[in-house]
């Protein structure tokens, strides 16, 4: 798998090893208890320090089959890194480094082929989205002998793995890797197909004995403010810098409107397309902001300004184009429903940031598929019970379709999948 350009360089042999050892191989280990795939961690690094690296490849897979891209979008400061126990008095074992090395090694060895395929149960299962919790779901059913067909409305599958991550964590041919390693599991895929489009909720009825949907979000939502057909849109911005890195506009003073982690991503190309002033605004404070602290912290280093309690009024343009943002003061009152403090304008206190462009990343909008599919939804969020299923019996769902509350991560939507395919196989296994 391709290293160059990413924000870490890939661990040699000798450094792999000489990590390894550093580790306590401890029982019941906290790192394991804190990665939402469960990984058995010190058992993958002991086969790293003893250079069984494709056993260690092997045990990483049993338990997230998306172990490549994890192992370079996780949030490992927060999870099995924050757990390590050598990290209050000593450096933490750099975890997700040796994921990738274990994983690159089984990949430059052609697509890992670990897993044991059941026999044939003549079950029909339909995944709609082939992002992290749509793979995981059809690679984990596909083992378990199942027929999968996974539709994706995009050319490539990945989701934001592939389209939406800046290269300098996952280059997008690790995330398409990961999909060929899927397929390869005996995955039917149909790209460019949709519900609604290609694909009705009859032919799901008719042809499938389950559905499972990881369909993630739709777009960025409007702002509603004058001018916004001048902003850019935050993921076609990552995206292309990934597909057309040649041709993407840069800006000399960009403004990113939004605090979280895809507005880091932002923020992070403008700075590494030259932009001379990069300048993040978000109507709320540090603390109430999604991105994770580490992400705040490297983007800091990279010489990007923050400037907090701000809300965005209006686009400010000439006849050679846009010249500023202007914005206004805000102050904090009450939690809304999203438990934060709802944002209070000050009208009077106008002022204008410079800017040549200005990009968007504020969320995504809620989808259809609900809608089209009749199951319920809890603000926009599809509903689901313990085992991911919905009210409409034989519809399952998870990824960040079903995450009303809380934050959503890869490696979350990557369990949900994992769980999700375990209650699909036990519900036909019953109906049987």
């Amino acid at each position: 798998m391709p290293g160059l350009g990413e924000q870490l360089p890939a661990l040699t042999p000798h450094e792999a090893i000489v990590e390894s050892n550093r580790c306590l191989f401890c029982f019941d280990a906290p790192c394991t208890h804190a990665c939402p795939t469960h990984i058995d961690i010190p058992r993958f690094i002991k086969k790293i320090a003893t250079q069984n690296i494709l056993g260690s490849a092997k045990t990483i897979l049993e338990a997230n089959l998306l172990g490549a891209t994890c192992a370079r979008v996780c949030p490992v400061q927060e999870l099995c890194e924050g757990a390590c126990v050598l990290g209050s008095e000593h450096k933490p074992i750099m975890i997700g480094r040796l994921q990738r090395h274990a994983m690159d090694f089984a990949y430059s060895r052609g697509v890992p082929k670990f897993h044991t395929q059941a026999a044939a149960t003549g079950k029909k299962i339909a995944v709609i989205g082939a992002g992290p919790a749509g793979l995981s779901c059809a690679g984990e059913l596909a083992k378990r002998g199942h027929a999968v067909t996974l539709f994706e409305k995009r050319e490539l599958g990945g989701g934001l793995s592939t389209y939406g991550i800046i290269s300098l964590r996952e280059p997008m041919e690790v995330a398409l890797a990961e999909v060929e390693m899927v397929r390869g599991l005996g995955v039917e895929f149909r790209s460019g197909v949709e519900l609604g489009n290609g694909l009705s909720v009859e032919d799901l009825k008719t042809n499938f004995d389950a559905v499972f949907v990881s369909a993630g979000l739709g777009v960025t939502p409007a702002l509603g403010i004058p001018g916004e057909e001048y902003i850019l849109d935050g993921l076609a911005y990552i995206e292309q810098s990934k597909l057309d890195l040649a041709n993407l506009p840069a800006g000399r003073q960009v403004v990113i409107i939004g605090a979280g982690n895809t507005a880091i991503d932002c923020a992070t190309i403008a700075k590494r397309q030259g932009a001379e002033h990069v300048t993040i605004v978000y109507r709320r404070t540090a603390v109430e902001m999604s991105a994770y602290k580490h992400e705040y912290d490297f983007v800091k280093k990279e010489g990007v300004e923050f400037r907090f309690l701000t809300q965005p009024v209006e686009v400010i343009r000439d006849k050679n184009g846009v010249t500023g943002l202007e914005c206004v003061s805000v102050v904090l009152g009450e939690l809304d429903r999203s438990g934060r403090p709802a944002p209070q304008l000050d009208l009077n206190s106008r002022f204008v940031l410079a800017a040549d462009q200005v990009v968007k990343a504020i969320g995504q909008d809620k989808l259809s598929v609900a809608a089209v599919l009749g199951v319920a939804t809890e603000r926009g969020f599809i509903q689901v019970n313990s085992q991911f299923e919905t009210n409409v019996p034989g519809i399952y769902a998870g990824g960040d379709c079903i995450r009303a509350k809380g934050a959503s991560s890869t490696v979350m939507a990557v369990q949900d999948g994992k769980l999700a395919a375990a209650a699909i196989n036990s519900g036909l296994t019953w109906r049987t």
